[in-house]
């Protein structure tokens, strides 16, 4: 869970860049890498059954729901955040709503204003509903 590093399983190569000039207002789904230096206002998901990075830079802004394999952010998120494998938090990083995470890296200085919630795929895909036998 804590300290284990697991950068190799990112996705090395960006494909798609949002610059620091650069506002949109929508949702955005992508597949790949993606680095954000501008503002999103939308919710920013990868496809399920891809290896995806999302990278926000210092001067990086998101506004809406995050939904990817590994994220790394430096900047600012204004909702929760759901990062199945790896979520790096770097100093800059300012989020403002729940955090769920496979494995995680915080570096000094980054906030976190909500909920840190672990999630572990092989557990809760294992997981058994237990059903309370009738009365007789």
């Amino acid at each position: 869970m804590f300290g284990n590093k697991n950068k190799t399983s990112l996705h090395n190569h960006i494909e798609t860049l949002v610059g620091e000039h650069t506002q949109i207002t929508g949702d955005i789904n992508f597949s790949g890498g993606l680095r954000v230096d501008g503002k999103i206002k939308g919710n920013v998901t990868a496809d399920e059954n891809e290896q995806s990075t999302l990278v926000l830079s210092n001067a990086g802004y998101i506004e809406g729901k995050i939904q990817v394999a590994s994220v790394l952010i430096n900047g600012t998120v204004k909702g929760p955040i759901h990062a199945t494998k790896y979520l790096e938090l770097q100093e800059n990083a300012k989020i403002h709503g729940d955090v769920y995470y496979g494995s995680i890296e915080v570096k000094l200085g980054a906030s976190v204003d909500g909920k840190m919630i672990h999630q572990n795929k092989l557990q809760s895909d294992k997981m058994v509903t237990l059903i309370p036998a009738a009365p007789e």
